[in-house]
């Protein structure tokens, strides 16, 4: 079962996300805090982070950044980073971040399923 951890504020995109991966090999669970993810990351250890690219005050950018200096600082694996992008444009950014891969919103939940099981797999995914 792959543990999956997705930063959201935006009720749409956690229950779009929670449909697609309602199947029994994943487990979701959802934080709506991009400030507290590094240390739920840290705790948890999820195996795949999906990171909404504006989510708080914060940003996908700077999440995904934060929970990869967390876990260089601690000496732990770092999980799989999916952002979930509102432009095609985005995707710049999303790879300068450090993202694994990215996805635009909205997605199909074939879509989300194919960008996790790749990560999972240590293929890079964009669409």
């Amino acid at each position: 079962m792959a543990d999956i951890l997705l930063v959201a504020d935006v009720p749409w995109v956690v229950n779009d996300v929670r449909a697609a991966l309602s199947e029994a090999r994943y487990s979701v669970a959802d934080l709506d805090d991009p400030r507290a993810a590094a240390d739920v990351v840290a705790e948890s250890k999820p195996d795949v982070l999906l990171i909404d690219f504006q989510v708080g005050s914060m940003g996908g950018m700077a999440v995904t950044r934060a929970v990869r200096h967390g876990a260089a600082a601690s000496g732990t694996d770092r999980p799989a980073v999916i952002l979930l992008l509102d432009r095609d444009a985005d995707g710049f950014l999303a790879g300068r971040s450090g993202a694994d891969g990215w996805l635009r919103k909205p997605f199909s939940a074939d879509d989300l399923r194919t960008a996790v099981d790749d990560v999972l797999t240590n293929a890079p995914y964009t669409s």
